[in-house]
């Protein structure tokens, strides 16, 4: 009966739907596969429906195993941060922080501001996971986020860490010596552009511009494309494309004379970085500590 079911099988119940794997469960969860296995099978057999579907790859939730585990992971989310809550009550903050982030942002501001508050507090732990896909933090067990303003689901708590910043294109001497610069946007399309791999979508990032209120996105192409911007920075350098990044990235090189900078006039202004997270993680007093650290003084 549903009634005497343990816990335990449930919390092991989403560790095997996340990780899609029994061995990787068992192995999260310090048991033996074999035991982990008999034990979501007593969990079936109680609840009277399957749970999961098991291949010779690893197992996935069924609808029946979809729908339960949409419904207890808020209630362990929730347990887990007041657990947190009530250990973090100690003399002094401590716990892991997980932070999904783009590179920049982490080697320009979450870096440079918490490697400061890390000796202070040699309880806290951080993690910072870089990517540039739309993820959900909370089924993804982020404490928080970071992306541009305009990227922030409504429901979440947002704190701007940077001001606004522009974009810039540019490319090395060497890519110009027998090339014609760029005079507008679509001049591109006859360049050799390093391309970004977005990871939400799979598609390839179209170069945003904007110019006297009106806006263009230009679809590049070249012989280069990663899933993070710091080879694309690397490739220009050494000659091989144009790049796009953030205008401080490119700047410094710009003024030693390593990148020349193209279509300025073009360059867009985005919305500055918002660190993000649910109501919930405000009353940890290790993220309170991070959140004050990466705010933005005006």
């Amino acid at each position: 009966m549903a009634n005497k079911i343990d816990l335990n099988s449930l919390s092991s119940f989403i560790v095997v739907a996340r990780e899609r794997s029994f061995t990787r469960a068992a192995a999260q969860l310090g048991v033996t596969q074999s035991a982990l296995s008999h034990s979501m099978r007593a969990l079936e057999e109680r609840l009277g429906v399957r749970l999961l579907a098991r291949t010779t790859r690893g197992a996935s939730p069924t609808e029946a195993g979809e729908r339960l585990l949409m419904s207890l992971v808020p209630h362990y989310e929730g347990i887990e941060a007041e657990l947190a809550a009530v250990s973090a009550l100690r003399d002094k903050p401590s716990g892991t922080i997980r932070i999904t982030t783009h590179d920049h942002a982490a080697s320009t501001i979450l870096w440079p501001k918490l490697s400061k508050l890390l000796p202070e507090y040699p309880d806290i732990r951080l993690e910072i996971n870089i990517g540039y896909g739309l993820i959900d933090i909370v089924a993804e067990r982020f404490d928080a986020g970071v992306r541009i303003g305009d990227q922030i689901a409504k429901d979440m708590i947002a704190v701007r860490i940077s001001p606004d910043f522009r974009m810039a294109v540019a490319a090395s001497p060497a890519y110009f010596a027998n090339r014609a610069k760029p005079q507008t946007p679509q001049d591109l399309t006859s360049h050799n552009c390093g391309n970004l791999r977005m990871a939400t979508h799979g598609g390839l990032y179209a170069w945003e511009f904007e110019q006297d209120g009106r806006a263009q996105h230009v679809q590049v192409s070249g012989q280069i494309i990663f899933n993070t911007s710091t080879q694309l920075l690397n490739a220009a350098l050494e000659g091989y494309a144009l790049t796009y990044a953030p205008e401080d990235v490119i700047q410094p090189h710009v003024e030693a004379g390593r990148l020349v900078r193209v279509l300025e006039d073009w360059s867009p202004t985005f919305p500055g970085y918002h660190l993000y997270y649910p109501s919930r993680r405000q009353s940890l007093p290790a993220f309170a500590l991070v959140v004050e650290a990466l705010k933005l003084r005006t």
